[in-house]
């Protein structure tokens, strides 16, 4: 049958099993918007503040469901609205088809309004990016996109469709698509080097698992855990890996680098043989390079072949989907002789380092307690979700994750303001969850005004803002490091978050304790809406331990507990 270009587009976005879309409408994607109108029966479409939220709304959903996230924008200043929420995605790979809009096919390059070629921008931060300039090639193009976004390492596509080409006619015949994630079967190069990888096992007793975020995309988290009780493994996890092991169990040591637990950080000093899985070792990790993990054998399973040998040199790597690969270690590993004494008697001396993630009460109305008291009003599968800077790092710090995917940050590219956009996406995904937001009030002022999208679609999140009244991460940075010269760091200004809560329609609570905490944080959650929970905390309050940027990561500057005045 012949359909518009903005009707192959609808059709094909149902083809994939979309039933959500988060954008901000304009003249060049009018069209496409029309077609939304006629077929809100079919998607749902979530109308951002701004088309940064849009981005990082189909960013949240994409992690929280495990689908395929979409955005729409329109051209010029809309789709370069969306350039950050497409690094943000492109860096801890996330699958998002970002649509755009662009200026008729004979007006490209001419300077026309609301112009720019947003596939030159975006050519760095996407796996992949499309310009549709005949409307035959429409439906072949997005079913592309959406099979490039999914398949093998995620990361966001972006497809930028002239105007004239979503009104133009084509032939359209629907196809059956397989939305359902595929693991790549493991390769005989991959089977040989893990037959390789069983027998470093067997020859190493201090062996250390280190989980990154590929780890958790490729849903290896039973996997980890099963060899790491096998071999008596001591496991951390980076940033983006957090939840990959539950926090509860023993073998888990904590984060890696440079706001890493002593215990992972020690531990990965001392090993003999570091298995790292899924993760890129980016500098916040490895810390001096030239000098991390110098005493080991450094093993790297991959999916992806660009990131291997990329920033640390490795003794052995396999190339592969971490599940697959894992699966095919622990059936080799089955009637593998080694001795478990030496292992467990090391992963004993590593666990005594451990520092209680929970705070009791008598410590007072702090970032730890706030986070403590947090997790024990919300059942395990709740959804935590972060900005970026102080506040997030005391979120994969100290509340415990039990079940995995359930904590979701900017972790590549630091995206403060990643916040509200990507809880309300998270929510909207996973409307049986709860989620809860930890944002600072740097980060807040950046993205409140998704509020409005929240209460106007009645979207539940649970805000809790950790109000310093200063940038918080980089106060501590200029505490330690420059002299306690506070160059624009102190945010002595508005807005009252509280009232910037009732204004939007919404509830909104300002807290000094953790007794004004518990009655505000219950008062939300009973309501199932949104809510604003402003916790006015220290400003001089750090996230411990720290290690010095580019230098080891045993070579701590701050330790737990540790304030820099008492350093």
């Amino acid at each position: 049958m012949k359909l518009t270009g903005a009707q192959i587009l609808i059709e094909c976005l149902v083809e994939q099993g979309v039933d959500t879309v988060f954008g901000y409408p304009g003249g060049s994607v009018l069209n496409i918007y029309d077609e939304l109108y006629k077929s809100s029966d079919r998607i749902h479409h979530i109308l951002t503040a701004h088309e940064q939220g849009a981005s990082h709304a189909a960013d949240g959903y994409a992690r929280a469901s495990g689908k395929v996230g979409v955005c729409i924008a329109t051209s010029g200043p809309g789709a370069t609205n969306l350039v950050t929420g497409i690094a943000t995605a492109y860096l801890d790979s996330v699958p998002v088809v970002f649509i755009t809009g662009n200026v008729n096919v004979n007006l490209i390059g001419k300077d026309s309004f609301q112009e720019a070629d947003i596939a030159g921008i975006t050519t760095p931060i996407t796996k992949h990016n499309f310009i549709v300039k005949d409307v035959k090639d429409l439906a072949q193009i997005m079913r592309e996109a959406f099979e490039i976004a999914r398949t093998g390492r995620p990361g966001p596509v972006l497809v930028d469709i002239p105007k004239n080409v979503t009104a133009e006619t084509a032939e359209y015949s629907a196809e059956k698509i397989d939305t359902a994630r595929k693991t790549s079967p493991v390769s005989e190069e991959a089977a040989a080097g893990i037959e390789e990888l069983a027998d470093m096992i067997c020859k190493h007793d201090k062996v250390f698992m280190l989980c990154g975020g590929g780890a958790l995309l490729a849903g290896a988290s039973e996997e980890v855990t099963q060899l790491a009780e096998l071999i008596k493994a001591p496991v951390g996890t980076t940033l983006m890996g957090t939840g990959c092991i539950p926090s509860s169990h023993p073998n888990f040591t904590g984060m890696i680098g440079m706001h890493g637990t002593r215990a992972t950080n020690v531990a990965v000093s001392e090993s003999e043989l570091f298995i790292a899985l899924g993760s890129r070792f980016n500098d916040r990790v490895t810390g001096d390079v030239n000098k991390f993990c110098k005493s080991a054998k450094i093993v790297q399973i991959d999916i992806d072949a660009a990131e291997i040998n990329k920033n640390v040199r490795t003794a052995h790597h396999i190339q592969g989907d971490v599940k697959s690969v894992l699966q095919r270690l622990l059936k080799v590993l089955e009637s593998a002789p080694f001795e478990t004494a030496e292992r467990e008697q090391w992963l004993s001396a590593i666990q005594t380092l451990k520092v209680p993630a929970r705070a009791p009460r008598h410590l007072g109305f702090t970032p730890k307690a706030i986070i403590t008291e947090t997790q024990n009003h919300l059942p395990k599968d709740a959804i935590v979700v972060t900005d970026v800077g102080q506040h997030q790092m005391w979120a994969a710090r100290y509340y415990g994750y039990e079940v995995p995917g359930t904590f979701i940050t900017s972790g590549g590219f630091g995206t403060m303001g990643y916040g509200s956009g990507a809880a309300m996406g998270a929510a909207v995904a996973r409307q049986d969850r709860k989620v809860v937001l930890f944002t600072g009030d740097g980060c807040f002022r950046m993205n409140s005004n998704e509020l409005a999208t929240m209460q106007h679609y009645g979207i539940p999140v649970i805000i809790i803002v950790m109000n310093n009244g200063v940038l918080g991460m980089v106060r501590q940075w200029q505490t330690v490091f420059y002299g306690k010269r506070y160059s624009q760091t102190n945010l002595d200004r508005g807005p009252d978050f509280a009232k910037l809560a009732e204004a939007y329609g919404l509830k909104g609570y300002t807290v000094c304790s953790l007794e004004q905490f518990d009655e505000a944080f219950e008062e939300a959650l009973a309501s199932g809406e949104t809510a604003v929970i402003d916790c006015r905390i220290g400003c001089d309050e750090t996230i411990t331990p720290m290690v010095a940027p580019g230098k080891p990561i045993t070579e701590f500057v701050l330790h737990e507990h540790e304030t820099p005045e008492q350093k």
